[in-house]
């Protein structure tokens, strides 16, 4: 397995844990385990009592219940339940992949998506959104990659970093291509639930194709990245073989204290979305406002889907410097968009209640240089 260094991850593990102001977060508001505990009145003795032991391989019959309770075509057995979504991702295309196989990954996307499909040694089509377009999806571009050995179509809705939710006959035209060809397409829907306006809601990759596979996870719109768990979920139960046959020379099971908090999470997954959901309506007006300070230097696709957007950031010299600079002067870190290989844009993740003073103090960084 050939693999290139992991920009987006050597970045925050730079800055992750020094600076004040994490201004590129990609996940919503966390909370602490005593208030996942407070959702159900046996909880706390449940997880007292939990036998750390080995779990089952494919998660346990309580995750997997309620990880396809998300769902509406979804069966237990239907999902396979991981230490993460990153070796969700790792698993499918392995298991799908490999020499004189094809596959197309819509691009910018968060890296693994592009290049552990390139790790399988599989030909990769980027299916490239561009900032002059409005981030619109090009289906004519689509068609033209496709290939007669073309295995899997990788989409991302809503989209890491765009936050932006695919138009509803987008996603029906490339459910419809795959179909007629026999394609799997990888849906990555760890921001399912942070649609900023119900109609932005997509059908759920599994839910509406048989050979589709729906990516989730407990980070994103739950604000839960400190239990490390994932999940896969499809309705072809090929696949899902195929992936945890993998799994058993990767991880092998899951935690079984991540399992139990993950489970009762999920059972009050509409509380848990609404609370951080609430966060990002809040925050959104206020990056309008900050934007307008700085017409000249910040234009943006307003996002419309999740707790992150990609603003250009219009600077005569290097988004990257400058990112660099405002994290060692003023202990705010923001996510150059070279990670994405679009240098001309940053990562702004506003799904933190601190983002009103982290804005402050990129303003008076901003102010200090006068780069506005």
């Amino acid at each position: 397995m050939n693999l290139t260094p992991f920009r987006i991850e050597h970045y925050f593990t730079r800055y992750e844990f020094s600076c004040e102001y994490l201004l590129s977060s990609s996940d919503a508001e966390s909370r602490p385990i005593r208030d996942l505990l407070a959702l159900e009145p046996d909880a706390h003795e449940r997880l007292l009592d939990l036998w750390c032991g080995y779990t089952e391989s494919p998660g346990g019959p309580e995750l997997r219940e309620a990880i396809a309770g998300l769902y509406e075509r979804v069966a237990p057995d239907d999902v396979l339940a991981v230490s993460c979504a990153e070796e969700g991702i790792l698993l499918l295309y392995h298991a799908l992949l490999g020499p004189g196989d094809h596959a197309i990954v819509e691009t910018p996307c968060y890296e693994s998506g592009l290049e552990l499909a390139r790790s399988t040694g599989a030909e990769v089509s980027p299916w490239r959104r561009c900032w002059e377009d409005g981030w619109a999806h090009d289906l004519d571009a689509l068609e033209r990659l496709l290939r007669p050995n073309t295995r899997v179509l990788y989409v991302n809705t809503p989209s890491n970093p765009l936050g932006l939710a695919m138009p509803q006959e987008v996603f029906d035209h490339v459910m419809g291509l795959a179909r007629e060809r026999g394609i799997v397409v990888f849906c990555d829907e760890v921001y399912r639930g942070l649609e900023h306006s119900p109609s932005a809601r997509r059908p759920a990759g599994c839910d509406a194709a048989e050979h589709a596979v729906s990516l989730g996870s407990m980070s994103k719109t739950y604000g839960l990245p400190g239990l490390r768990l994932g999940w896969l979920a499809t309705r072809d139960r090929g696949i899902l073989e195929k992936c945890l046959a993998l799994r058993l020379y990767t991880t092998i099971c899951n935690s079984a204290p991540s399992e139990l908090l993950s489970a009762l999470a999920l059972r009050h997954h509409t509380a848990l979305a609404e609370r951080n959901l609430g966060i990002v309506r809040h925050n959104l007006p206020l990056l309008d406002a900050f934007f307008a300070r700085y017409p000249n230097l910040f234009t943006w696709v307003r996002p419309n889907a999740g707790p992150i957007a990609f603003p250009r950031f219009a600077l005569d010299g290097s988004v990257d410097e400058l990112c660099a600079d405002l994290a060692r002067e003023a202990s705010v870190m923001l996510l150059p968009g070279s990670v994405f290989d679009e240098p001309a844009h940053v990562r702004v993740g506003f799904g933190r209640r601190n983002l009103p003073a982290a804005l402050e103090r990129l303003g008076e960084f901003l102010d200090r240089r006068a780069v506005g």
